[in-house]
């Protein structure tokens, strides 16, 4: 059996914008889609806010399934969800 993670960005709070095998492209993403205002992009990490790096969301996500993690910065945001997909 083979098992995949794949990593699905969101736009805001709904639209589908991609779905990923890379997390990096995927967080490289979410960062374009936010920044666009003058303000830092963050992540939220367990009601508090971050600032939105590889290597705290590569720490989140390793070894989870099914975890969410929200960047924000001003009007913008987006998400990202880890999910397994099995063969």
């Amino acid at each position: 059996m083979t098992k995949i993670n794949i990593y699905c960005l969101f736009h805001g709070d709904g639209n589908l914008h991609a779905v990923y095998s890379s997390l990096k492209a995927a967080h490289r993403d979410a960062l374009k889609i936010c920044n666009q205002s003058n303000n830092s992009v963050l992540l939220e990490v367990d009601a508090e806010y971050v600032p939105a790096s590889f290597a705290v969301l590569r720490n989140l996500f390793q070894g989870e399934a099914e975890v969410k993690v929200r960047y924000t910065s001003g009007n913008h945001s987006a998400r990202i969800v880890k999910t397994k997909l099995k063969e």
